[in-house]
């Protein structure tokens, strides 16, 4: 072991449907992590075990350490990979700062309030950044579909509030689909969100602090061939094109890294986040649709084609988040 080495674990798994995203994200950070630098283990979440991936030693909650051939390992850094719960909802940075233990994502407040895309959509509001209009349903509440018809109008998307990928996310264009749509998402989450349908481009954007200055990394376009980006679309080869940099005229680009940047203050975010955006050409209005503090790192996820795009290379990317969140965590 090189003592001068400081030690991160690259933390994969979770507890949702977005497992498998995770472990593919997970090695892509867990190979572009500098190891002349660092001292690097994957470790593995589920609901069974905490573990490190190559030696299979468990973790010790007490304190987030493992053993290895009589070695008790501690980390300096966790560089959070999990997507939904436990990583991304705020739950494993809760843990993490009771041990007093640093990691790279926004803080268990932050993470859990945008986790939920409604009561982060409230608070996009006051930050004066135009969101679809939307209702909040509750599993242990009645409703009729009039009742929603009147606030919310046809198309409209039905969504769980607490989840990623799209999973559990229906269109609904027809007065008879609603609440079959509803029923299904209260089966993912006990919250479900009824959001009204806006017809545009879909622009996405990650922001990151790099030496101390707010980077928004350049926007991309994604261009879907299903009716809109679901699970299947987001992960199946072809479904989609994404364009990056995005096709979009300066003011327009400039226009949003500035929501992007404001966003990122706003919210008290840190790390790497990426910001979901419809852009209306009627209206020339940008609208918020959510923020994903934990966005995919996979081959085939956005986030690296940005870095790519900005020209960095995902080592350097990573060397920085590392840095930032050991100086100022």
């Amino acid at each position: 072991m090189d003592s001068s080495k400081k030690v991160i674990a690259v933390v994969a798994g979770g507890f949702s449907g977005e497992y498998e995203i995770s472990i593919q994200s997970a090695q892509v950070i867990f190979e572009n992590i500098d190891a002349d630098k660092y001292e690097v283990y994957k470790i593995i979440i589920t609901q069974e075990k905490w573990y490190e991936e190559k030696s299979k030693a468990d973790i010790d909650k007490n304190d987030f350490t493992i053993s290895i051939d009589g070695r008790k390992i501690s980390f300096d850094l966790v560089f959070v990979g999990i997507h939904g719960t436990p990583g991304e909802d705020g739950k494993l940075q809760g843990y993490f700062d009771m041990l007093n233990v640093k990691y790279t994502s926004c803080n268990a407040v932050v993470s859990a309030l945008s986790f939920n895309k409604i009561f982060c959509n409230r608070v996009v509001e006051c930050s004066d950044v135009a969101v679809a209009k939307s209702i909040h349903l509750f599993s242990d509440r009645s409703y009729t579909v009039d009742e929603i018809l009147e606030r919310i109008s046809l198309p409209a998307f039905v969504k769980p509030a607490e989840g990623g990928s799209s999973l559990a996310t229906f269109k609904i264009n027809e007065k008879e689909e609603l609440m079959p749509a509803i029923e299904k998402a209260f089966g993912v989450d006990p919250q479900v969100m009824v959001e009204e349908f806006i017809s545009g481009r879909e622009l996405t954007q990650g922001a990151y602090v790099e030496n101390g200055e707010l980077i928004a990394l350049p926007i991309t376009e994604i261009i879907c061939h299903k009716d809109f980006f679901d699970y299947e679309a987001k992960y199946t080869p072809g479904m989609t094109e994404e364009v990056t940099p995005a096709n979009i005229d300066q003011s327009l680009s400039e226009r949003m890294s500035l929501i992007s940047k404001k966003l990122y203050q706003d919210l008290y975010c840190r790390g790497i986040v990426r910001f979901d955006y419809i852009y209306d050409e009627n209206k020339d209005r940008i609208y918020f649709l959510e923020v994903n503090t934990m966005p995919g790192q996979s081959t085939a996820s956005i986030v690296p084609q940005q870095v790519r795009a900005s020209g960095r290379t995902l080592r350097e990317f990573y060397d920085n988040l590392i840095t930032q969140s050991l100086l100022n965590h």
